[in-house]
């Protein structure tokens, strides 16, 4: 790559060559025109937006990664410099070691299984200094880690969507809006596991990706995006050394072990993993293979967490199951929970979200509250607006479809519910005017549509 093909035009930098490209981002390597110190590293990498108009997420996005990354001193992290504006939005100003992805280094270089539990402990290592600072990654990936061809020095990058908090609940989004990368994501990533986010969503992603280096496929390939997320769900990945008789047992129980679908059930330390890694490491240098032995014996928490699982309601979650059963079969059901407020209802209700998942559905809600007490139906609109939503994500031909299905239900009568959910005018597009009506029939006509 050519200086001439470089567009980058930002003071202080003379751009070198362009590394990446894609829909979201473009990164160059540029070098310094002006250093302020002789310690001052002379070639920088430079992250920038791809789009002319960058919308209000994709800023949010680049300043939420300098906020974390500037003031991280974790040697397993590429150090931020600066957030500088460019044309309509930023580029962030980042240290230069030499690296290439983890992406395009396999693709040159074979990775032998040795190589990868050198990759693995170095993450581990960093992984427990961001568990540290109570940051989870969210994003591990072979393309958010970064090596240098020469010292095998390994670093992760892109904090976008990292979270600061201890623990977060997610939300239940179309696949297409997760956060995150779908074929690497963990199940309570998804927002369908009815489990909160901590920093063992991490692990159950390094897993993915360890398992991509050591037989260069994904456990789960699949184009559809919610058979993936089933998959993420309830699908065991097939072991790899059933895969490649030539792996070792005790790493694919490690592999294994990261992918489990419930939190729990993995590593509750980076060191505990880590020191699993260095005794494969060291019985393969000492002896030129790995035996078997206990994994997780030095794996201790270093912080109180309660396992999340439903205790005491096998029956009310089972009559649930068994309710959107007949109703995937074609029966329509009304089922109704209740409770006094706290009691776990809502909880309850998430339980459904793996069945809905396996079958293609929508989870939809609306809730009841004390600001809205002067909106009628305010529940089922705010349910509808949700499922809505969802729709638009889909590819042209379901979205017409349910335009279709919607168009067929409601006849010429659609600009009434347009009113209540304007939204709804994206899916089956301007609608005539209706007949004026009042008082008692107006309202009818409402709840009949």
């Amino acid at each position: 790559m050519t200086v001439a093909s470089c567009n980058l035009n930002l003071p202080g930098y003379h751009p070198i060559e362009l590394l990446y490209c894609d829909v979201n981002t473009v990164v160059y390597r540029a070098q310094r025109t002006n250093l302020e110190s002789v310690a001052a590293d002379p070639t920088v990498i430079i992250k920038l937006l791809s789009s002319e108009y960058p919308t209000y997420q994709d800023l949010l996005n680049f300043r939420h990664q300098y906020t974390i990354t500037k003031n991280l001193d974790i040697p397993g992290v590429v150090r931020t410099y600066s957030l500088e504006p460019y044309h309509r939005g930023y580029a962030v100003v980042m240290e230069d070691f030499g690296a290439i992805s983890l992406t395009e280094y396999r693709q040159t270089q074979p990775l032998a299984y040795p190589d990868v539990l050198d990759i693995a402990i170095q993450l581990a290592d960093t992984l427990y200094a961001l568990a540290q600072q109570r940051i989870v990654h969210k994003d591990i990936k072979p393309a958010n880690i970064l090596i240098n061809p020469t010292t095998k020095q390994v670093k992760l990058i892109d904090f976008s969507i990292a979270s600061l908090l201890p623990r977060e609940t997610p939300e239940t989004l179309c696949p297409s809006l997760l956060e995150g990368t779908l074929a690497y994501i963990s199940p309570e990533q998804t927002g369908r596991m009815n489990r909160g986010i901590d920093y063992r969503t991490d692990f159950y992603a390094l897993g993915v990706t360890l398992y991509e280096l050591l037989l260069g496929k994904l456990p789960f390939e699949t184009e559809d995006f919610n058979a993936l997320i089933y998959c993420h769900l309830a699908q065991q990945a097939i072991p790899v050394d059933r895969v490649n008789p030539d792996l070792p047992s005790v790493l694919a129980q490690i592999v294994a072990k990261l992918m489990a679908k419930n939190a729990e059930d993995r590593y509750q330390s980076a060191l505990g993993l880590k020191y699993d890694l260095e005794q494969c490491l060291d019985r393969y240098r000492s002896t030129g293979k790995i035996n078997s032995f206990n994994l997780g014996s030095r794996d201790l928490a270093n912080r109180f967490l309660i396992p999340e699982h439903l205790y005491g309601r096998e029956l009310e979650v089972q009559t649930l199951l068994d309710s959107f059963t007949r109703v995937s079969q074609g029966q329509t059901e009304l089922l109704l929970v209740a409770g006094f407020s706290g009691i776990g209802k809502t909880t309850v209700v998430n339980e459904v979200h793996k069945p809905i998942t396996r079958r293609n559905g929508y989870f939809i809600k609306g809730k009841y509250d004390q600001f809205n007490r002067n909106r009628p139906l305010s529940a089922f609109i705010q349910a509808f607006r949700d499922l809505i939503s969802q729709l638009l994500s889909e590819n042209d031909l379901q979205l017409a479809n349910w335009k279709r299905k919607i168009v067929a239900a409601v006849g010429e009568n659609g600009r009434v519910l347009i009113a209540a959910i304007p939204e709804l005018e994206l899916v089956i597009g301007a609608q005539p005017p209706v007949a004026e009506l009042s008082g008692t029939a107006a309202q009818n006509r409402f709840n009949l549509l």
